[in-house]
């Protein structure tokens, strides 16, 4: 069994007899007697790592505040950081719908709304960037049949466009001007 705590004092952790193997599992994971099968992870002992990110994140004050700010300063395509900021979006809104937010789920709240606000922003583009592409292929598919490699090359560069600027060029340009204008 796993005890997530946020914190563990030192009477706590001498009180379950808990010993910490820092040559397996490094600061912060103390494990209770062998046939109890448990172990007490204190997190605000943890190494600020990414490994130990998800499990800071459930911290309290300074060590969630800067797990989070971690996790907000991930690469955009990060393997974890869209289900991490998802989960914790879905937190917030548990929180805010919550009666009783005292001082430090306030606190959260608060951080975690600029997050809220780029994950929004994000999600708008990329619905903006989709409708795009789908405006291109369709007008593409108009104008010239199929869509083949050729016209599927050029795609990124029209995208790059605005309407305003890739809509004349795909209803008056001949399939072999366009292939050459975006190579």
């Amino acid at each position: 069994m796993w005890i997530l705590s946020p914190t563990a004092s030192e009477s706590i952790l001498n009180g379950f007899r808990a010993n910490l193997d820092i040559e397996t599992w490094g600061e912060g994971v103390y494990f209770l007697g062998d046939y109890l099968r448990t172990a007490i992870v204190a997190i605000h002992q943890l190494p600020c790592t990414e490994e130990t990110l998800w499990l800071r994140i459930l911290g309290k004050g300074r060590v969630q505040q800067q797990a989070i700010d971690e996790l907000a300063a991930l690469p955009e395509n990060h393997p974890f950081r869209d289900k991490a900021i998802d989960l914790l979006l879905s937190l917030k809104t548990t929180l805010e719908v919550n009666q009783n937010v005292d001082e430090e789920d306030r606190n959260l709240i608060m951080r975690l709304s600029p997050i809220y606000e780029q994950k929004l922003a994000a999600t708008k583009q990329e619905g903006i960037q989709e409708e795009r592409r789908t405006i291109i292929e369709n007008l593409l598919r108009f104008r010239f049949g199929e869509l083949d490699g050729e016209l599927r090359a050029i795609m990124p560069a029209l995208l790059a466009l605005s309407p305003e600027e890739f809509t004349p060029l795909l209803l008056q340009l001949s399939r072999d001007e366009l292939l050459e204008r975006f190579r």
